[in-house]
Formats: C-alpha cells, structure tokens, sequence
C-alpha cells in the first residue's frame, strides 16, 4: 500500500517529478560519461607506454633491470615460456635480447638501444610492428631492423638502405654488422622514435657473442590494471634467480597518475553525489510543506509517524530508481559512442609524452560495467539520506496543527 501511495503522490505533480528525473538522469549520465573518459584517457597511457615497448610484466634475471648488465641473461629453461603462457591470465610471451651500441650511416652516427626480438612472438605483447609508416616488417633476410621516424631524419634513411651497428661483445670483442632497413615507424614516444632499433633475435646473439642467450621475457596479460596481482601469483614459479616485476615498478610516473586519476574522479562522484542530494532534498522539502494537511489527514485517519516516513523514502527511492535506470541507459549508450567513435583532436593538439608513455590527441571512453554501474548504483543511496530530512518532518507532523494548515 505504501508503494502505491508513494506511486501516486510522485505523480501528482508531474512537472516538478520530471524536473527532478531530468537532473538526477543528467548528473548519472555525465557522471558514467566522466568515469569513461578517464578510463580511457588512462587506459591510452599505459598501452602506449606498455603495449608499445615493456609489456605489462616482465621476466628477468635479478640485478638485471636497475643496470642493464650485459651479462645478467639467461638461456629460458625448457618449458618456462609454456609455463608462463598456460598461465589464465597471460596474453603472450615475447623472449628479448638488448644492446646499446651505435648505428651509423655516412658520416651521421647516433648511439641507439637494440632490441632482438621474435616478430611473432614480439606481436602478441607490444604493438610496436603495427605503428610502421613507411616499409613494411621483417623478412627472412635475418638482418632486417626496424627504426623510429627520428632516428631514420637523423641518419636521412630510408627502407631498403642499410646501416652499420656496432656494439660490445660478451666475449670482449667489438661486434658489428650491417643492417638493411626494413621499415620505420611512428610511436609518438620521442625515446622510441628517436633511440630504438628493432633487430631480429637470432642476429643480435651473434653480433653480441651471446647465442641462445636472452635479458628478458615481455609478457602481456589480460588485465593490465590487475598485473600487479598476477605478478604476485607467478613468483612462485621461479627461483630467486629472476626477478618478475610489473608495469607499475618500471613507469612509476604512469602509476601516480593513474592514482591521481582515481582521486579526483572520487571528487567528481562526490560534488554529482552532494548536487543530486540537494536536488532531491529541495524537491522533497517543498513537497511535504505543501502536503501538511494531507499527512494531518492520514495520521487522523490512523496511519503511523513510521509509516508516514516510509512512504515518503519510498517515494524518493522510486524517483531515484527510475532516475538512476535511465541515467545509466543513456550514460552507457554515451560511453559506447565514444568508445567506438571518439573525438578526433589530432587537427589541434598534439601528443604529450609523459612518464614512459603517451597522451594521445582524442577523446575516448572506456566502458567499465562494474565500476561504472556501482557508481551510478550509489545515487540510490543518496536519495534516502537525502529525502529522511523531509520524511522525518513528514511524521513529526501533528494532526490537530497539521489539519488548521499550521
């Protein structure tokens, strides 16, 4: 019965009951919309910065990552990638050698970072390989490279030409070769645009003098944001040999922004939280001033102060509900738009790097259900503490002053 009445009494003046649905949509809808651009934002970062050269974990021997010691590699033991990928919640493995040395063309020689890699294998953990804008990828030549946009203007080549590498041997010798540019690409990273080479696997271990040797294993997970955990969970795994450390150890910068990120959003779900809390209280407020004689009416007529207070939650509960529904239905398809569409700003802004990673020129959503439906869910919350106010005056209400319109 109580619903029914609380039903009833929302419709009653249905323009103030729209006016109020209407902010209350607006404020959950802006709010999930918020929420997915942030992610998205966030979620653009750290793929560029993870996706594009790290990984999300990596495997390593200990000692190895703070110094990058030629010497700290490792042959992986048999079935140790196997392993890794029977893992639920790993993407892909990708074995990797490094090497600093320097590349040369003519008279132009620039010091560079050379990563060997296996292509296959390099294409299930970063997506360096698919940001080529110029070439194409490697071949079976075997001494094919791949070079970022700034370092091919500096060394002014092109695909096809080819380019002197000298590097330091693990046996103490100087280790060189020719390289044959198969294709440049384009990160917006200036560090990997400008620094990095990409060689095949096979060819850095002989220029290095280090055959079957590699210093890491890249591996891409499903979730990036839980890679901390999963690391976790994999240490045991291995001995205290190596080392697995997660995105977060290695960009710290992203980690704080991303902890930055979820403190003012918290900021932004508490001023929507604190306007649709006064949107509501004012709605009820005035409404239980100008039904004084009415609950003087239903309180003579034998109805309880805590029935009279529960009617009026119900009718705030019901106002929320239907509100909160239709915000995230049209909030959800707002996220969608965007997430599948976006805006496009490369026209005016150009890309930001910062902390290993890069800040794309758009705008993106990430849909988020869990999250997103909790934070529109919470305005439920909001509508009782706020309408207890008015429903507590409700059944204050003394029947005698109630009915003379005191």
């Amino acid at each position: 019965m109580l619903l029914q009445l609380a039903y009833r009494n929302i419709l009653r003046n249905k323009r103030r009951s729209l006016l109020t649905v209407s902010a209350m949509v607006f404020s959950s809808s802006m709010l999930l919309l918020a929420l997915g651009v942030s992610a998205g934002k966030m979620g653009d970062m750290l793929a560029s910065a993870t996706e594009q050269y790290h990984g999300h974990l990596v495997l390593s021997r200990t000692g190895y990552q703070p110094q990058r010691d030629m010497y700290a590699h490792f042959a992986p033991e048999d079935g140790m990638i196997r392993r890794i990928l029977e893992h639920p919640g790993v993407r892909g493995v990708s074995p990797r050698l490094r090497a600093f040395g320097l590349l040369s063309q003519d008279t132009s020689t620039i010091p560079v970072e050379a990563l060997g890699i296996r292509p296959e294998a390099e294409a299930t953990v970063t997506t360096l390989q698919q940001c080529i804008v110029r070439g194409a990828g490697f071949d079976s030549s075997g001494n094919g490279c791949l070079l970022g946009t700034g370092m091919a203007r500096k060394l002014n080549v092109a695909p096809g030409d080819a380019i002197a590498f000298v590097t330091r041997g693990a046996d103490g010798s100087i280790g060189n070769d020719l390289l044959t540019v198969k294709g440049i690409f384009e990160t917006g990273n200036t560090r990997n645009d400008n620094q990095l080479v990409l060689t095949e696997l096979p060819w850095l271990q002989q220029v290095t003098a280090l055959d079957s040797q590699i210093h890491e294993l890249a591996i891409a997970v499903r979730a990036p944001m839980q890679a901390a955990g999963l690391a976790r969970q994999m240490r045991d795994d291995f001995g205290n040999d190596y080392t697995l450390q997660d995105w977060s150890v290695f960009l710290p910068e992203i980690r704080d922004a991303i902890i930055i990120s979820h403190v003012s959003n918290s900021i932004i779900m508490a001023i929507f939280y604190m306007a649709t809390a006064l949107c509501i209280f004012n709605t009820f407020y005035m409404s239980v001033m100008e039904r004084t004689r009415e609950f003087g009416v239903l309180l003579a007529l034998g109805m309880r102060p805590g029935q009279l207070r529960a009617m009026v939650l119900c009718e705030t509960l019901l106002l929320g509900g239907t509100a909160v529904l239709a915000g995230m239905a049209l909030g959800f398809c707002m996220n969608w738009y965007m997430q599948d569409i976006g805006v496009d700003l490369s026209g005016h802004v150009s890309p930001i790097s910062y902390g290993g990673g890069t800040i794309l020129p758009r705008v993106r959503a990430v849909i988020e259900p869990v999250r997103q439906t909790g934070a529109a869910l919470m305005l439920l919350l909001v509508c009782p503490v706020a309408g207890f106010v008015p429903a507590n005056m409700a059944a204050r209400c003394v029947p005698i002053k109630a009915l003379r319109g005191e």
